[in-house]
Formats: structure tokens, sequence, C-alpha cells
């Protein structure tokens, strides 16, 4: 023990509901993280400092801090109600974080009469909305009374789970569908009806509300009572969520994995027998474990890139340095010149050139068998967010200044530069063809833009045609568009297809020619993450934060498959398809610390035969 008494003494607890302000950035931390908010979290986790905080180690549960707030506006709720006494439960008006609180009271109900009478809950096209209740009404019964006898909850209320914590994911979805239109029993959208008075004297509007609903709750697995769930393997080595997943183009059986903690795991994924006798068999092998990380708790994995002769693995990462392993997970290039996170990585299609994206403002081009770096470039005013490489010497980039750069290898200044756009450019991707280039944005807009200008130069003397430099922009998303994919193949004849992904919970199939939009997929229930055409164009897989996989016919626009994840850290951030002869399937990044491998050939209802 310490011989100085003042450092033994136990020190006085002055406020045993104490919060620091590094509690709290976390929580906005993590609440910007799971609303998509990437760049303004890695601004306030730079300036916060948490990579130093012993609270930023800790898990928080998805809709943390929403979950805390609407805890906060319950007790507000009862602070201003209650009179010492009894609790005021005639109150009509919401609660709100911001606006300051009138209470306004429900118009009077009439006389009660001596007479017992029955009154049935209200009922939806004849069948009740729960189990039917009647509530008998006798003479000098209080209201207070008829409300405790009813045992139905109050809005505001949520069940609770077997282990007594809310259920934070469905709190987040009812908040918003709280605050518009509800749904009816045929699922369209309609608009909450006031409470209607009751014309028959003889009766009174009883004023009890139906219980609440037992959520129901989806077991993890296919949806279909058909599939065999051992078409699904799960495979267990992340100590963190997996938030990246790439097949390796060569090595087929090869799957490159990384999460949040900076682990690369490499798996071998077995496949099918060569003669198709029977399925692939699961994987038993544990994975070679790639940790090239001084600091791990800074270095959250953003990009797998694969070589197309499969030999090098690129690997972006929040710590600002560029990694290059070999299938063997050696390191084959280090090098931090990047002053921050390195958002994106894509190798030229011949191999010799390496794409990297920062959040410094600069793009580098990678000499990949000299090992090092070729030409660093400046010209965006804000985070460059993607990259991506349009012939193997010319690429563009897009950023936070809302712009895209064409670039020519060997010079230092853009080409091309697309504007259009109002807010950052999140993603951006070029068509199979080469000709056009595809870019989304947090206006809740992605924009087609035709290359034709600048693959095919011509004299200053000579006019450009109106038609080569036509903008589609495709409208419709209700919030910022976080990925865009083009359709591998397009029908003969017909124009080539896009689909969209959006935090408004949708994903969509355009025409990338008109920029009609061909179809709304509005199955999901969370922020939409990932997207991916299989191979050969016919199926449209998306994965949300709801724990879902969705898997549409593209021909169709049916939603044709469904997989859950679970409830417990649903989220599927990232979908990676492979076909290779025999071999149909689908790698999938999970926020529950694992990875799903579905093998396609299992599931009867992606069958090939059958979609042609």
């Amino acid at each position: 023990m310490d011989d100085n008494p003042e450092h033994n003494q136990i020190p006085v607890v002055t406020d045993i509901q104490g919060i620091s302000a590094d509690e709290i950035n976390c929580l906005i931390h993590a609440y910007l993280m799971d609303s998509g908010f990437t760049h303004s979290a890695f601004s306030i986790r730079k300036e916060a400092q948490l990579d130093n905080s012993l609270n930023f180690q800790k898990h928080v549960p998805r809709g943390e801090l929403v979950d805390l707030l609407s805890k906060a506006i319950l007790y507000m709720e009862v602070e201003t109600h209650w009179d010492g006494a009894n609790l005021k439960l005639d109150c009509e008006n919401q609660f709100s974080l911001l606006d300051p609180h009138r209470c306004k009271t429900k118009p009077p109900k009439p006389a009660v009469p001596s007479a017992t009478s029955a009154v049935p809950l209200p009922t939806e096209n004849g069948v009740p909305q729960d189990d039917e209740v009647q509530v008998t009404v006798m003479e000098d019964t209080p209201q207070g009374q008829l409300r405790e006898e009813s045992n139905g909850k109050r809005k505001a209320d949520d069940p609770l789970e077997a282990n007594g914590r809310v259920d934070k994911r469905s709190r987040v979805d009812a908040e918003s569908s709280e605050a518009g239109p509800v749904a009816g029993p045929s699922g369209v959208a309609r608009e909450s009806e006031p409470p209607q008075e009751n014309p028959d004297a003889g009766f009174v509007e009883p004023l009890v509300e139906p219980p609440a609903r037992t959520r129901r709750r989806h077991r993890p697995g296919p949806a279909d009572g058909t599939t065999d769930p051992d078409a699904i393997q799960i495979l267990e080595g992340h100590d963190c969520e997996v938030f990246v997943c790439a097949w390796n183009p060569v090595k087929i059986g090869l799957l490159a994995t990384g999460s949040k903690d900076a682990v690369v795991n490499l798996w071998n994924i077995p496949g099918p027998p060569e003669d198709g006798s029977d399925f692939a068999p699961r994987c038993t092998e544990d994975p070679i474990k790639i940790s090239h990380w001084s600091k791990p708790e800074q270095a959250d994995l953003t990009s797998l890139d694969w070589s197309p002769d499969g030999s090098l693995l690129a690997i972006g990462s929040y710590d600002a340095i560029l990694r290059v392993c070999d299938t063997t997970g050696d390191l084959y290039l280090s090098d931090h010149i990047h002053e921050g996170p390195i958002f994106a990585a894509n190798f030229s299609r011949d191999g010799k050139w390496l794409l990297t994206a920062s959040l410094d403002n600069t793009v580098c081009v990678w000499d990949v068998h000299q090992k090092k770096l070729f030409t660093q470039y400046r010209n965006h005013l804000d985070c460059c967010l993607d990259v991506d490489w349009i012939t193997d010497t010319m690429f563009a980039s897009s950023g936070g200044d809302k712009l895209i750069h064409i670039f020519q290898l060997g010079e230092h200044k853009p080409i091309k530069t697309f504007s259009g756009h109002v807010n950052e450019v999140n993603q951006i991707k070029c068509n199979p063809a080469r000709t056009r280039i595809a870019s989304c944005s947090d206006d809740k807009t992605a924009r087609i833009w035709n290359l034709d200008s600048v693959l095919t130069p011509r004299p200053p003397t000579v006019p450009m045609l109106p038609a080569e430099d036509r903008v589609v922009t495709l409208k419709g998303h209700k919030q910022p568009v976080s990925g865009v994919q083009w359709c591998p193949y397009s029908g003969d004849g017909q124009n080539e297809l896009i689909a969209t992904s959006s935090f408004d919970h949708g994903a969509r199939l355009w025409d990338s020619v008109t920029g009609d939009c061909l179809r709304v997929f509005q199955d999901h229930k969370r922020p939409v993450y990932a997207l991916s055409f299989s191979p050969e164009g016919k199926w449209l897989a998306t994965g949300s934060g709801d724990g879902w996989l969705h898997i549409y016919d593209v021909k169709t626009t049916t939603k044709t498959w469904s997989w859950y994840a679970g409830v417990e850290r649903p989220g599927i951030y990232e979908i990676d398809w492979q076909k290779h002869g025999e071999i149909n399937r689908i790698a999938l990044a999970l926020e529950a610390q694992k990875v799903a491998v579905v093998d396609v050939t299992r599931i009867a209802a992606l069958d090939d035969v059958e979609s042609e």
C-alpha cells in the first residue's frame, strides 16, 4: 500500500449518473457509422482522439444512441405528466427532443349509461387486429381503471427480448413508420386514421388500445422450406465485424475476407468433384491469417482487390497504409505515403498498375512490378472516395468535392472532369464495354456519363455532338445512393442495365440509356449495404443491415430466394459472387463476425435451367 494516506483515499462519488464527453463521442461515432456517414465518423474519430479511448474498444450495439434518446423521451413524458399522485393519460401531443411540449387534452367522452355494454376492439375487413377482447363498461367505472383492465401497451412501449434488452433494430425501424403512413393489411401504405366518433348513444368508444402485436422473428437460414440449410456454410475465424470479401479470380477456391480488427483471412474453400457427382464438401481447414498491422485498432479494413492473375491481394485500410500480400499471406509491398484512410484499391486489368483512393484528397498510381509509387494526383478538393480503370492506362476518380476526374497515365492533370452531382460522389463503376461510367452520390441520384469524348479525342476545330456529352440522371431514391453495379450481360438489342442501392432501404433496376426505373426492390427494412449481379447477369443479390440476403430474377424482376443472417448483429456488408465451371457460389461478409458461403448449385430456386 502507498505510504501517502492521500493516495489511499476512496474517491467521493458525487454523481452516480456521470456521463463523460468521451462516452458521448463514442455513441455519436457509432451512430454515424450505422447511418453510413463514414466521413463524418472519421472526422469525429480523429478530432476526439477516439483511438486512444478505452470506451472506443467496447462494442456499441446498433441503434444504441437512438435507444437511449427514446428512453429519455419516455422519462420526459413521465416527468411532465406526473403530478405527484397520478399520471396524466389523456394528452394527445407527442414529445420531441427539440421542441417544448404542450399538453393537448382529449375531448370529453359522452356520459356512460347505467347499463353495461360490451364493446369489441376495432377490426379491419371484419377480422380482429388481435385477439378480440370484450370490455365491460360499468356505471361508476373510472376511465383510468378501464385502461388498466385492458392490459394494452402504450404505443411507445417495445417488447423486450428474452435477455431483457430492448430490440434496438426494431425500435429504429419503428421510428420511421410512426412518422409517416402505416401499412394496411395488403401492405399498401395508408395514412393513419383519426379515431371515429361513435354515433350510437348506447355505446361509448373505449379508452383502450389493442395489445401490441408480437413481432415475428425469423430463424437464421433460408426463408423457404425447401433449401437444405447445409447449402450455406458459416465460416468462423474473425473476432470482429467482417467488412469485405473477395474471391481469387484464378485460384478458384481462395477467398479473402477482412474484418474491423485489421485481420485478413485467406480461406481455402473446396469445390465439387470434377465429374459433378456430388456437392462441394465443407471447408474444414483453418484460414491463413494476415495481420501486418502495428495498431490494429486504427486499421479497419475498407477494400480487398485481387490482381488479375490472382497472385497479389491489395488491402485498403483506415490506417492510411497500403499493403499488398501474396497468396501465402507474405507482404509484397507496403507504403504509408497516404495521410488518410484508403477507401479503395484497384488493379488495372493487365496487372501492371494499382490505384488507391484516400481521404487525404489524393489518388496514387503504383507500379506493381517495381513495387513503388508512380504518380500521386492531388486534384480533388475534398476526400477521394473511389477509383476505377477505364483502360489499362486511363482511370477515373470520384470524391467529396462532387467531381469525377478522368486521368491518363503520364499526365498530372485530368483530361476530363464531369460535374453535376450536388453532394459527395460515393462510388464509380465503368460499364463492361468501357464506354460509359456510372456514379452514385449522397445527392440521392446516380448518373451515367458518356466517355466517347475521352476515348476518341477530336481536334478543337471539330464541334462535339450533343449526344457525346449527354448525361443520364437516375432519380427516385429518397436517401443517399451508396452503391452502383452494371449488369455483366444484356440481351441482344437491349440497353445495358444498372442497379443501385440506397440508405432508403431500397434497391432499383434501371435502363441505363433511357434512365427509366424498371423495378423498385423494397423488401429490406434497413439500409442496403451490398449489391451484386451474378457473373452471367441472371440474378441480382442485395444485402442489408436487416440481415437479409434477397436474390431477384433480373428478367422478371421478381424475388426468387432469400436467406436470413440472424437477429444479433445481422448486417450483410459485402457480397461477392463467383461462377466457374460447376462452381457457383456467393460469399457474404457479416456483421456477426462470420463469413457465409452460399452454394448456389444446391438451391433449386436458382437452378440455371429453371431460370432460362
